[in-house]
């Protein structure tokens, strides 16, 4: 990767549909490669009988770039589901898959190239019944297919892109079946996306950028599930799209210290017809030091396919999620500190959400959440580098009672969100060679589902620790061993789940 960019708060306008509370988009092909061939690759092991590795092929040849890359991941596991009593020999739900992908970048002129990817991705994972309740012989096949292709045409005034992706998804459930046992199900879901995109930029002046473009999903779906109990049921050629249109403008004013942008999208969906979102982003920066900014911007969210055609938990009935987001901060950064507060609301009608009751997906009626996010970026030495964020959160969802259908009530909590979030990172330079990282995260009590039609479960706040090292021995091998809960705490994200114990995981990397 060359870089990952977070983008916070609500991002239909630019990015569309799902683009509800932020966007991480991760930016793969680097820009800095010079050889022709490079390999790099990476063996690891730990504990869990686990092993994960990568190689990796990758150069420039003129004005062709290229990479190729496989990676495998196998581990043994630990089991899902909790097990409460503590003698019931859950069994180890073990996880093997693998993923390969290529991708190509032609620079056809100083101002033109074109780019291309296929990734191929495959796993087979055993999952249990429930919280609580170990399965056996009941594991998932997941086969999913990326390819797509694009350009980019830019000068010093304009920059046009263009992009075309198709997915595939394949999935299967077997609970029993290839054991031969006499009562057993099967699960089977296949997927197909499209999805193209076609945007341009024209800087005006040194004061004005506009933007503007459009973007068309297109997908589709088909299942068929069988019970020894109830028989099969299917379903077939269950489709969807949107077509949306955007543009925003950029002004930067008073020597580059006032920054504003506002845009607008409009989405036609194939079943929930016409919407528009909007977006406005001013800041401003007081001196070299300071900055405030603030943004105000709207969300469109239409359900899923899945969520809408699955025959188990799929719900036709189901509306679109539509979001508010307002956010306003400072950011400070001067020699060796760095630190930024910000502070969110976001309001969402007709949420999407899981019913633990009739096991299907619904829309919850309104989700207020208000909140808190600081981070603090230290290097005392050149040697030293800490970092500190926290986040809190208070809210408010009106919703179905989980204790029964028939009302409708306020918790003035989210499940599975803690008030308070807290992680440092500590990670300091021993040698020239040699670096350790310590990280810690505390996570305050919250609560989950207690079970069907019973009261919610207010879980335990947990601090974990997990540390990192890594030795470079010369330009082409570089060591690491990296730790997760390293006092092996017991702790649950999810009610009836494991979640990760202590884990250990070393290796080396080799570059050539």
């Amino acid at each position: 990767m060359e870089r990952i960019e977070v983008c916070r708060g609500a991002q239909s306008t630019l990015y569309g549909s799902d683009a509800i509370a932020g966007v991480v988009n991760i930016i793969t092909i680097k820009k800095d490669i010079r050889k022709p061939v490079n390999v790099k690759a990476t063996v690891g092991f730990a504990n869990k009988n686990t092993t994960k590795n990568n190689v990796q092929l990758f150069g420039k040849v003129d004005k062709l770039t290229y990479t190729a890359r496989f990676a495998q991941l196998k581990t043994d596991g630990f089991s899902s589901a909790y097990d409460s009593a503590g003698n019931k020999n859950f069994d180890n739900d073990g996880y093997k898959g693998n993923a390969a992908n290529a991708s190509v970048q032609y620079q056809a002129t100083s101002k033109l190239f074109f780019r291309t990817f296929i990734q191929h991705s495959y796993y087979k994972a055993d999952i249990d019944a429930s919280a609580f309740v170990d399965k056996r012989n009941y594991y998932i096949d997941n086969k999913v297919l990326n390819t797509g292709a694009g350009f980019n045409f830019k000068t010093d005034v304009w920059n046009v892109v263009g992009n075309y992706q198709y997915s595939q998804t394949r999935r299967h459930y077997d609970d029993n079946f290839s054991t031969g046992s006499a009562t057993y199900t099967t699960n089977d879901y296949n997927g197909v996306g499209n999805y193209y995109e076609l945007y341009a930029s024209a800087k005006l002046n040194k004061i004005f950028t506009l933007l503007a473009g459009n973007d068309y999903r297109y997908a589709n779906m088909d299942g068929r599930y069988y019970s020894s109990g109830f028989g099969p049921s299917a379903y077939k050629d269950t489709s969807m799209n949107q077509y949306s249109a955007y543009a925003s403008a950029m002004f930067s004013e008073l020597n580059d210290k006032l920054h504003i942008e506002l845009g607008g999208r409009y989405n036609k969906h194939s079943r929930y017809g016409g919407n528009n979102t909007y977006t406005f982003n001013p800041s401003y920066t007081i001196s070299d030091a300071w900055r405030v900014f603030a943004s105000v911007a709207s969300g469109f969210k239409s359900p899923g396919i899945y969520q809408l055609y699955d025959f188990y938990s799929g719900n036709r009935d189901l509306v679109a999620e539509k979001s508010v987001n307002y956010e306003g901060g400072i950011q400070y950064g001067h020699k060796n500190i760095s630190a930024s507060f910000v502070y969110f609301n976001r309001k969402i009608n007709n949420g999407i959400d899981y019913n633990y009751i009739t096991f299907k997906y619904f829309n919850y009626v309104k989700q207020v959440v208000n909140g808190i996010e600081l981070e603090v970026a230290i290097k005392p030495t050149d040697k030293l580098n800490i970092n500190a964020n926290y986040t809190f959160l208070s809210s408010e969802e009106i919703t179905q009672n989980r204790i029964t259908t028939r009302d409708t009530v306020s918790y003035d909590y989210l499940l599975r969100r803690p008030k308070h979030t807290l992680n440092l990172t500590a990670g300091v330079a021993i040698t020239k060679g040699l670096s350790v990282t310590l990280n810690g995260k505390y996570v305050s009590k919250r609560f989950d589902i207690g079970g069907y039609k019973k009261a919610d479960i207010l879980l335990d706040d947990y601090f974990i620790l997990g540390a990192y090292a890594g030795y470079t021995l010369n330009e082409h091998v570089v060591f690491f061993a990296d730790a997760q809960n390293l006092t092996n705490k017991k702790f649950f994200d999810v009610r009836g789940f494991n979640s990760i114990p202590f884990l250990f995981n070393t290796g080396v990397t080799f570059n050539w």
